[in-house]
């Protein structure tokens, strides 16, 4: 008997931004170093050598290195970043995510657009993460005033150096950038250090069964941030503060539901998406008149995409989501979810309540 179809896997690919000095290196080196199973292509988008502090030990890159944990890095120019998308997303990379550094003085909007406006149907947006210099902002703001532009169109914002300030200014500075980007997510950080998880599905890291590996940059980057936090937090009780530990920067709500989702209620919660919310994914069970449908859902900031497939024979319908974002009002949007589900009685809804969802739908 013939399989049903799968809904196609696409990598993302995610523009890391920021004017120079912001911390968009310091925060590609903690993403490889804290990346576990999952395989990073990491692009440069800049010109002559750059030296990734991570990456010392393979000298100077200004071409394609490939290194033992799985991660590549290019130094490119905009005109070659098709080509470099091609090779990366090439199933024999076995590449998870791809994550673009823009040069300090590029338009990212430029990146994305290249990005939206590919032919190749392995890869999807992935968002794009501005990052900026919290003790440095006026500054920064007054030499680039594109800065403001920047931040507007940002899906995820990365306050970074946010130690560097006292918590008025900072209070301050969060106020301000919500002007900038209403809606959009800020996420203070020191070191570049977010979680992994807010930008990508981080895969479990499968560990060498031989008595004597490799060292891994992932090793050397979790030494250093035990021994930054001073103790191994493994060993934390109920009395050690968590507050600034990387979890306590967002907010994931998981959602599943045995009942079929009504597509109209869906796309009037999704279009209605509330501030702080920076990631859906996961699984939607529509019920419609006639058949089931099964789609896959990925979703940054104000993209959106849907991916339809068949239920294997004996795989349960459930819709299954995660919602990831700061500052989120977590039982008004479990609410939101509950209010798409049809309940027990309802009619099915019919084929026509589909088109909306189709709308973004890629097969």
């Amino acid at each position: 008997m013939e399989a049903p179809p799968v809904a196609k896997r696409q990598i993302p690919v995610i523009v890391l931004a920021g004017f120079l000095g912001s911390g968009k290196t310091t925060l590609l080196n903690h993403l490889l170093g804290r990346s576990g199973g999952t395989r990073i292509g990491a692009v440069v988008n800049d010109f002559g050598s750059i030296e990734i502090d991570a990456m010392s030990v393979a000298g100077q890159v200004d071409s394609m290195v490939s290194l033992g944990n799985g991660c590549l890095c290019c130094a490119v120019d905009t005109s070659e970043l098709d080509g470099f998308l091609d090779k990366l997303s090439r199933p024999a990379a076995r590449i998870d995510v791809i994550v673009i550094e823009a040069s300090g003085l590029a338009e990212p909007q430029e990146l994305i657009r290249m990005i939206l406006a590919s032919d190749n149907k392995d890869i999807v947006y992935g968002g794009l993460v501005e990052v900026v210099d919290a003790a440095e902002f006026a500054a920064t703001r007054a030499r680039h005033p594109e800065l403001d532009r920047h931040v507007a169109i940002a899906d995820l914002v990365v306050l970074n150096k946010a130690d560097r300030i006292g918590d008025e200014a900072r209070r301050d500075l969060l106020a301000e950038l919500a002007e900038l980007s209403p809606g959009t997510p800020v996420v203070p950080a020191s070191y570049g250090r977010v979680d992994p998880e807010l930008l990508f599905d981080r895969k479990p890291r499968e560990e060498d069964t031989a008595a004597v590996r490799q060292l891994s940059f992932e090793d050397l980057h979790a030494a250093d941030e035990d021994d930054s936090h001073g103790h191994d937090c493994h060993d934390c009780h109920d009395g050690c503060d968590h507050s600034g530990h990387l979890h306590a920067a967002y907010e994931s709500i998981e959602f599943v539901s045995a009942e079929p989702v009504d597509p109209r209620r869906l796309m009037e919660f999704l279009d209605s998406r509330p501030e702080g919310l920076y990631r859906i994914k996961g699984f939607v069970y529509f019920g419609i008149a006639g058949h089931k449908h099964k789609f896959a859902v990925h979703a940054v900031g104000d993209f959106l995409r849907f991916y339809p497939s068949s239920w294997a024979r004996a795989e349960e319908r459930l819709t299954q989501l995660v919602l990831i974002g700061r500052g989120v009002d977590a039982g008004a949007l479990r609410a939101g979810l509950e209010r798409c589900r049809v309940t027990p009685g309802e009619p099915l809804a019919e084929e026509h309540t589909m088109w909306g969802v189709l709308r973004y739908a890629q097969a």
